[in-house]
């Protein structure tokens, strides 16, 4: 019997030891969000971003505050669903023209995730990007690891994307870890050259060949997939990436018109082992 209670023990300590915590991170550039959305629309949003543990949005509205304010409905929506959520927005972007200048927004599920300090806007970018990235810091309850994350939305693809992120392969150096997440909407794919810096650092994309923006209208094979601009960049040496892929949130023509209502853009997910 003594036998068997210390193998019993020793398994149950084996497995303590190798437990795994899962962390699926979710980037959206939910377009204008702000007044054009109703209650309605923010709670439609919310049930796509549940699955999350962790989520980065983009094209936050700026010039007033109703952008901010449907960030906290998000977050009052998610917290009805059975998990608790904190958020953190941003200041708006100091961009060329007011215009322009959008917030991001980070929300994260208490039970998992950590805030480590307050999420900021990039400075050190504001004269490269006409919309500094958002960077946020976060500890893992599980591991106590801390994950960085660069939340970004860049300039239109005729604008030349690529001169702002040549610059993101600095990241890790310049935060002091290598454990960085570069993510949103770049208005360029994978392949552009640009990415090449980063690439030779061991960062790959988690989303390959998979369009993320949604057409107007279907056509006339019933495909209502865009453009492959959206993504997830993490380090291949220093996350395990368990699963990723954009989520179709249309399914057919049928719902295209609602699912625009939302969004242009799908959102991208990644799942991480830590």
């Amino acid at each position: 019997m003594n036998r068997i209670l210390l193998a019993l023990l020793f398994c149950f300590s084996i497995s303590s030891v190798y437990t795994q915590t899962e962390i699926n991170i979710i980037s959206w550039n939910i377009r204008d969000l702000g007044r054009t959305k109703d209650d309605s629309e923010i709670a439609a949003i919310a049930k796509i971003l549940r699955q999350a543990d962790l989520i980065a949005i983009q094209e936050v509205v700026a010039k007033d505050p109703a952008g901010a304010q449907k960030v906290a409905q998000l977050a009052d929506e998610l917290n009805r669903m059975g998990a608790k959520w904190d958020y953190r927005i941003s200041h708006p972007t100091q961009s060329p023209s007011p215009y322009i200048s959008e917030r991001y927004a980070f929300l994260w599920k208490i039970s998992k995730l950590q805030n480590r300090g307050r999420p900021t806007l990039d400075e050190d970018m504001v004269t490269i990007c006409d919309r500094e990235p958002y960077i946020g810091a976060f500890i893992v309850k599980s591991t106590e690891e801390v994950i960085y994350l660069v939340n970004f939305h860049s300039r239109p693809h005729n604008k030349n994307p690529d001169l702002e992120v040549q610059h993101f392969h600095k990241y890790p150096d310049r935060l002091g870890s290598e454990k960085v997440i570069i993510l949103g909407d770049f208005n360029m794919n994978e392949k552009h050259r640009a990415w090449k810096e980063l690439y030779d650092l061991g960062f790959e994309p988690a989303i390959r060949n998979s369009p993320t923006t949604l057409k107007r209208d279907c056509d006339v094979y019933g495909n209502y997939l865009n453009h492959q601009i959206d993504n997830i960049y993490y380090p291949r040496q220093h996350l395990t990436l368990k699963q990723s892929g954009a989520l179709d949130i249309v399914g057919s023509c049928e719902n295209l018109a609602a699912a625009r209502a939302l969004s242009d853009h799908l959102p991208v997910q990644a799942v991480f082992i830590f």
